[in-house]
This record gives C-alpha cells, sequence and structure tokens, in this order.
C-alpha cells in the first residue's frame, strides 16, 4: 500500500469525520449544558454502540459483495453525497447561503430544550438523552459511510481510513473538553469544500472502476481527479459569486 493510495482516503476519512463530529459535539453540548452531562453523555454511548453493532453487521455482508458492483454502488452514492456537500460549500463560499454557524445552532439547541418539560426516568432525563443520541447517531451513520466508501478499493484502505476518522473523533472530543463551547472558530465550510471535493473525486473513481473503466496512471489518476474538482469548484464559486451580484443589482434597480 503506497502513500498514492492511502493519502487521499485518510486524508477524505479525517476531514469528513471532523466535521460531523463538530456537528454532533455542538448537540451534545448543547444537552450537557443545559439538561446534564449523565444524560448527554447516555444518549451519545447509546448511539455509539448502535453504531458498533451497525457496522459489525453490515460488513460482512459487504464482504460478500463482488467488488466491481459494490464499487459502483458505492461510487454512485459517494458522487451524490459530494456533490451535495461541494454544491452547499459553494454557494456558502458565494454568500448566496448563509454560512454554519456552530455558536447559534448551540443558542437555538439550549433554547428548545429549556423549553421542554424536565423529566427523570432511571437517573436520566429522556428528552435530553433521545437528542444527543439522535445527533451522534446521525452524524457517526455518515462518518461510517464515509469511511468504508473511501476504502472500498481495497481491505488494505479500510483501516487507515477509520484511523483518520478516528483521529478526527479524538482531536474534537478533546477540543470541545478544553474550550467547553462550540467549536465556532473552526473553518467548517472551507472544510466541507474539501470534502466535497475529495469525495466527488473518489465517485468518479469508484464509479469508473465499477464500470471496468481502466484509468490512466491507476491510483494517480485520483489525484488528478481530486484536481480537477478542485478547479471545478473554486470556478463554481465565482460564477455563483457573479450571479448573486447580478441578481443584487437588478434587485436594486428595481
Amino acid at each position: 500500500m503506497t502513500w498514492i493510495q492511502l493519502a487521499p482516503s485518510v486524508t477524505a476519512a479525517f476531514l469528513a469525520s471532523f466535521v460531523e463530529f463538530v456537528e454532533a459535539a455542538t448537540i451534545v453540548l448543547a444537552v450537557g449544558t443545559v439538561r446534564g452531562w449523565r444524560s448527554a453523555l447516555t444518549g451519545t454511548a447509546l448511539a455509539l454502540a448502535v453504531l458498533c453493532t451497525l457496522v459489525l453487521a453490515l460488513g460482512p455482508a459487504l464482504a460478500r459483495v463482488p467488488d466491481q458492483a459494490l464499487q459502483l454502488v458505492v461510487g454512485l452514492l459517494l458522487l451524490l453525497f459530494g456533490m451535495r456537500w461541494l454544491r452547499k460549500a459553494i454557494l456558502r463560499g458565494a454568500g448566496v447561503l448563509a454560512l454554519h454557524d456552530e455558536e447559534a445552532i448551540f443558542r437555538s439547541e439550549s433554547a428548545n430544550l429549556r423549553l421542554a418539560r424536565a423529566t427523570e426516568r432511571w437517573g436520566v432525563d429522556p428528552v435530553a438523552t433521545v437528542t444527543a443520541f439522535k445527533s451522534v447517531l446521525l452524524e457517526g451513520v455518515e462518518v461510517a459511510f464515509i469511511v468504508i466508501a473511501v476504502a472500498a478499493g481495497g481491505a488494505g484502505l479500510l483501516p487507515g481510513a477509520a484511523a483518520g476518522a478516528a483521529a478526527a473523533g479524538l482531536i474534537v472530543v478533546g477540543l470541545a473538553i478544553v474550550v467547553h463551547r462550540p467549536l465556532a472558530r473552526v473553518p467548517e465550510n472551507t472544510l466541507k469544500f474539501a470534502v466535497g471535493v475529495l469525495i466527488s473525486a473518489f465517485g468518479v473513481y469508484w464509479t469508473g472502476e465499477g464500470l471496468g473503466i481502466t484509468w490512466p496512471g491507476q491510483d494517480l489518476s485520483l489525484l488528478a481527479l481530486v484536481g480537477a474538482m478542485l478547479v471545478a469548484g473554486m470556478a463554481g464559486v465565482r460564477v455563483a459569486s457573479a450571479t448573486a451580484a447580478r441578481v443584487a443589482l437588478r434587485m436594486e434597480a428595481r
């Protein structure tokens, strides 16, 4: 396994997982701050247990799927997933959509939790526990999918991708414990742009592999696809910015 094969998978898994963990951490922090840490940690632990069960159940099933069919399905899903991230990052970068604000989400979630009636069963708050559970589970499912998907090219890629995701999780947890507040200073849109580029490139690559395409340069072609997606994404930001400016001028003229 060379760095050319391993680096894109590890990087994509790390960056995507970092973004997802930041979003989950915001909700868990809100739950812990408003309704208590026992409920927040209970919901988090239950979600992690469900995720481990899903991965252990799906792992053997995926191993029985023919490689080419798996690569095609995973490639198409990655392409759709990556283009969705890239589209939103482009529109936010162009000012068409508002930037993702973890502080605002924290305040909104905290306000909702304060309004909910406080009840306690078996030593935990059901509302708080379910809120933390849902957030960690939803973000965790995306992390698990990304890790498995970017490693679809071979068993040797999975440990590296999993290590990248685990490193991202440990960093986010460590930062959240230290600052004890939402990680609002993380350049989330920049990270989402980078993740969109990487995942879209993986999507094109694995789709081609699933269709039996022989890529020139083999693994090196993945780097070329990343470069092409990066150029296309940056061009998209410029086009979206120019379009938004023209629309604004027309509105002012009226």
